[in-house]
């Protein structure tokens, strides 16, 4: 199935820069509809349309943020959560980080982190697991583009981040003014206009935001 999976990856995914971190190039679908029919059949994911085809804002402003900040992550332990296409990850390699482990549920995701690792001469862990009911490991900074996307999400996705910053991980999240977003648990540190494929969010630029979580309770410092 890896094989198979890199091999669809390739096919059905063009390398291209990312618009808004230029210096990454992922496998980028031209077609989301197309995509997603497509991996309706053998390569079925539980999470349609396929997260990791698309550059998505969340990720891409996490990503552009980790390259203007190096120092966030040069020499730690990183964590990216629902890794996607590897774009957060690829950014934290290129930035000097220790060891990147990128996370994903689907298969195809997976192996397309691996693929678009491989094209940006970046070494990392990418690695097929729900650990949402666990914790960050020894990650120093766990990085997480998205995720706020529905109710059930943000709340398995908010514990373990609060897990993992009470534990001494920095915890930034990039986020597009998703509904389900707790703003009272984050700090704003950034925001930009990021370019998005409009057949996936209706317009063409999206505002998004990266947050750092406080450890403490709503309302606190800390």
């Amino acid at each position: 199935m890896s094989e198979l999976a890199s091999a669809f990856v390739r096919l059905h995914a063009r390398l291209a820069p990312v618009p808004f971190v230029p210096e990454v190039r992922l496998h980028q679908a031209d077609d989301a509809v197309g995509l997603w029919e497509l991996t309706e059949g053998e390569f079925r994911s539980d999470q349609p349309p396929p997260f990791w085809a698309f550059a998505w804002a969340g990720g891409q402003a996490v990503a552009r943020y980790v390259t203007d900040h190096p120092d966030l992550v040069a020499g730690r332990r990183v964590l990216d959560l629902a890794a996607g296409s590897g774009l957060v990850a690829i950014a934290a390699a290129r930035a000097g980080a220790t060891a990147v482990r990128a996370v994903e549920v689907d298969p195809l995701a997976v192996a397309a982190v691996a693929v678009n690792a491989e094209a940006n001469g970046v070494r990392l862990d990418a690695e097929l697991a729900d650990i949402l009911d666990g914790d960050a490991g020894d990650a120093e900074v766990v990085l997480a583009g998205d995720v706020f996307y529905s109710a059930a999400m943000a709340r398995r996705m908010l514990r373990f981040l609060l897990t993992a910053a009470r534990a001494g991980a920095t915890v930034l999240v990039g986020d597009p003014e998703r509904a389900f977003l707790p703003r009272d648990r984050f700090d704003p540190l950034a925001s930009y206009e990021v370019p998005v494929p409009e057949t996936l969010e209706s317009v063409r630029v999206k505002r998004a935001t990266v947050w750092r979580l406080r450890a403490g309770l709503p309302g606190t410092a800390r």
